[in-house]
């Protein structure tokens, strides 16, 4: 629900700042009725005067601006007053934030003025607009209709008789029956409610009735502006997400003076942050801040963005609020853990995720650990030094393994260019290229004189299934092969009637994205981008794996399936397994647009 902070007295704790006071350059004497012989009536008499002076650095002769504000219960008779003979005088009270303002109400000791204006600034002072005009007269002081003859007028003349002389009252209703709002928190009632400063411009003294009733006091010293208190009720500003403020927020002079003070920060909830609630808690912002409604009494929530525990703060972006259909408009700040996005959803380059953790792990991205020698740096994308689902190492041609750290079989030379192939019929030494000759499983050894004849040792023709595995998972990639080392016969695009007697389960386009060396069999990653065909495999343009049959001890796939290109392939399933299959009756052609349409062609009319 929207929540409503306390209403107390804003002027409590704050002292107001006046033009003048009395005896602020040398003691004044000045003279005034005591509240016991002020009647109603002036027939009946006033009684006889009082006179004292006023000295504003004698504490028991003063009567300083704080005076309006102290507690009117433990100091009753305390008041400010004004320089003797001023005529305009302003009262004006600052606060250090924005509040809520529901009414005014001062006390006076002098006669309350003939003329008046209350006005309030929602800028600190910068620009002011009058809550209320007081007069004894609307009309002729500022061209007003009086609101006791037309309601809602923003002139008054119901505080403004001289009598009584003193304890008069003025008093201001923010919201009164012409001000009617159904929702504190809307525009129209933050435009009419909200304030920073306050001000009370006292324009026209005028004399108590007593005064022509035997006076022998001389005038001047009753021509003062004297107010007993001024209290000004209201409530912090928090946007309808608080009900109450800090009571030790220490915005005031000392501890003692803020017993009672409203403070102008709020105890925010719903998610919300700042001193009025008026922005979403840092990692809040997937939906655009709201005020709580006050006329519902919805809470207007501020919501979580998804940053899965990778970001302290995220902000609200309204291309991606209208993009997402205004269902969601965070965006993370500050990913850490090596992630990155709107969302802190993927690794950022040079890291892959790890799938056996949750994305909300601090160790869900590792580091690529690929070998600087062999690995390549012209990757789909420049920054990348893995895979970044995966983490297969992109290698240089003729380098193999998980982390491009070893020469494919068949080839040899372990440096800054990658491999070399081998110049022979088998395998080589990988370190100087000799082939090794026969096929009885013997090598060739050099033995210097009088040399030892060396320990056997496991030559690369005694191929067991474990040499082949790579120990992080299987993961690997194998960059573009030497086509010299590859030789495969290949299947041409032949007449329409001997493609359609191949009868293809599937013809698709496919970019080839990495090769997985499995050792037994051979895995080859491919994002289908077109499906022109299909059997009873379902296909679908998304990233899958294609099942080379023929795969060479020097890690060639036939037909040729090079990374990073787009081929027309078209090949038998296994429907079993769901596996889409390749071998050398497969149609393998690097894609060109004449070619796709040649088999679109083919496949519409040809085939029957």
């Amino acid at each position: 629900r929207s929540c409503n902070p306390p209403v107390g007295n804003l002027a409590t704790g704050r002292t107001p700042v006046t033009l003048t006071t009395c005896g602020q350059n040398s003691t004044e004497l000045y003279c005034f009725y005591p509240d016991q012989n002020l009647l109603h009536q002036v027939s009946h008499g006033c009684g006889q005067p009082r006179c004292t002076k006023c000295n504003a650095n004698q504490p028991d002769n003063s009567h300083l601006p704080a005076d309006m504000t102290d507690d009117f219960f433990a100091n009753p008779i305390s008041w400010w007053q004004s320089a003797q003979g001023v005529h305009r005088e302003e009262i004006r009270l600052d606060f250090e934030t924005e509040f809520y303002l529901t009414h005014v109400i001062a006390v006076f000791k002098s006669p309350r003025p003939a003329a008046m204006v209350l006005e309030r600034s929602q800028d600190y002072g910068q620009t002011w607009r009058p809550y209320k005009y007081f007069s004894t007269n609307c009309t002729a002081t500022f061209g007003l209709q009086d609101d006791l003859l037309e309601e809602g007028s923003m002139c008054t003349s119901r505080y403004s008789d001289a009598v009584p002389c003193t304890r008069g009252e003025v008093i201001y209703r923010a919201l009164s029956p012409a001000n009617k709002i159904e929702d504190p928190y809307s525009p129209e009632a933050q435009d009419l409610l909200k304030l920073t400063n306050l001000r009370l411009l006292l324009l026209k003294r005028q004399e108590c009735p007593c005064h022509g009733s035997g006076l022998v006091e001389k005038p001047q010293r009753f021509a003062h502006y004297a107010i007993y208190d001024l209290i000004i009720r209201g409530s912090c500003f928090c946007n309808g997400h608080a009900e109450e403020s800090p009571g030790s927020v220490g915005f005031l002079r000392e501890p003692d003076a803020c017993v009672g003070v409203v403070h102008g920060t709020c105890v925010c909830r719903h998610n919300t942050a700042g001193d009025h609630c008026e922005k979403c808690a840092p990692l809040y912002n997937d939906q655009p801040w709201k005020p709580g409604d006050g006329k519902t009494g919805a809470p207007n929530e501020c919501r979580k963005c998804r940053c899965h525990n990778h970001a302290d703060s995220c902000h609200f972006d309204l291309s991606v609020w209208l993009a997402s259909g205004k269902r969601s408009g965070g965006v993370c700040d500050n990913c850490k853990h090596n992630t990155e996005g709107h969302r802190c959803q993927r690794c950022k380059p040079g890291y892959y995720r790890d799938r056996g953790k949750p994305m909300s792990s601090t160790e869900v991205c590792k580091p690529c650990a690929c070998q600087p020698m062999g690995s390549a740096n012209a990757t789909f994308s420049r920054s990348w030094r893995c895979h970044p689902k995966t983490g297969f190492c992109y290698c240089k041609p003729g380098v193999a393994g998980p982390r491009c750290d070893r020469c494919l079989m068949g080839y040899w030379g372990f440096g800054e260019n990658g491999c070399r192939p081998c110049d022979c019929a088998r395998d080589c030494d990988q370190h100087t290229g000799n082939c090794f000759n026969g096929y009885d499983n013997e090598p060739f050894f050099n033995i210097p004189i009088g040399g030892r004849i060396p320990d056997l040792v496991q030559t690369p023709t005694n191929e067991s299934e474990e040499e082949w595995k790579w120990n992080d998972h299987e993961q690997g990639f194998s960059a573009l092969r030497h086509p010299e080392k590859c030789v495969c016969k290949e299947k041409v695009l032949g007449s329409v009637t001997d493609f359609c007697q191949m009868k293809y389960a599937y013809v698709i386009k496919a970019r080839i994205l990495s090769a997985h060396d499995k050792g037994t069999h051979a895995e080859v990653v491919v994002k289908v981008k077109k499906v022109l065909k299909s059997g009873k495999v379902k296909i679908a343009r998304s990233n899958r794996s294609i099942y080379p049959e023929s795969w060479t001890n020097r890690g060639c796939t036939c037909p040729i399936l090079n990374p990073g290109t787009d081929y027309l392939i078209a090949g038998q399933e296994d429907s079993r397994t769901s596996k889409l299959l390749v071998n050398m009756n497969s149609l393998v052609k690097p894609w060109k647009a004449y070619l796709g349409k040649q088999v679109s062609d083919i496949l519409r009319t040809g085939c029957k």
